[in-house]
């Protein structure tokens, strides 16, 4: 403990003192205190809730990598809305390419990301199997479409999609499509979707 204080207090003096010195009194301290700066990192990463995981979601979509767009569906009421999200990381295989020099998630792809939220509430999880489902869906139009801001590496994206209207005889259906950053909205746009087989 002597030592500890002669080392601090002569570092404190502004005598010269060699950089291993210095070090290990750093060391010394930062093993001795009794808070640890910053915030309690146990409980940040705390799972969202989650309704279904990866492999559900992949015996109901049809899409594989690199265009399934959708890691975690957090709520869904079949024929209704879900929500879903996406974790944007730098690896992602479009950011080479938009841009370089400054990685911005391409806003088509945020809207093939809410039709595949969509897609989720139109097909049947009955039908559900290896290699997704036997049904299909595709856009019919996309209407009303605004990008808010951008979405780059580190955001997590979350994807809210509404049934506003179903006609069951044709297999259309029309959604309304919200992509939110934390509490920003990154991209709204109203979707018709067709099923297929």
């Amino acid at each position: 403990t002597q030592r500890r204080t002669a080392q601090g207090s002569s570092l404190a003096m502004g005598s010269k003192v060699s950089s291993k010195a210095r070090a290990a009194s750093l060391v010394v301290r930062a093993a001795d205190a009794k808070e640890v700066p910053g915030s309690v990192a146990k409980g940040l990463g705390k799972a969202l809730p989650m309704e279904m995981d990866i492999d559900k979601i992949m015996s109901l979509l049809p899409h594989r990598y690199p265009f399934l767009l959708v890691d975690r569906v957090l709520e869904i009421e079949q024929g209704s809305y879900a929500i879903g999200l996406k974790n944007v990381t730098i690896n992602d295989n479009f950011f080479p390419g938009h841009f370089p020099q400054r990685p911005i998630m391409p806003g088509v792809l945020m809207v093939e990301a809410m039709a595949q939220v969509g897609g989720l509430i139109m097909l049947d999880p009955a039908a559900s199997g290896d290699g997704g489902t036997q049904q299909e869906f595709f856009f019919a139009g996309i209407d009303g479409v605004k990008f808010r801001r951008p979405v780059v590496p580190g955001d997590q994206l979350v994807m809210k999609v509404v049934l506003t209207k179903m006609n069951k005889r044709f297999g259309i259906a029309k959604m309304k499509g919200q992509c939110f950053v934390g509490e920003d909205l990154a991209c709204e746009a109203e979707l018709t979707l067709a099923l297929g087989s």
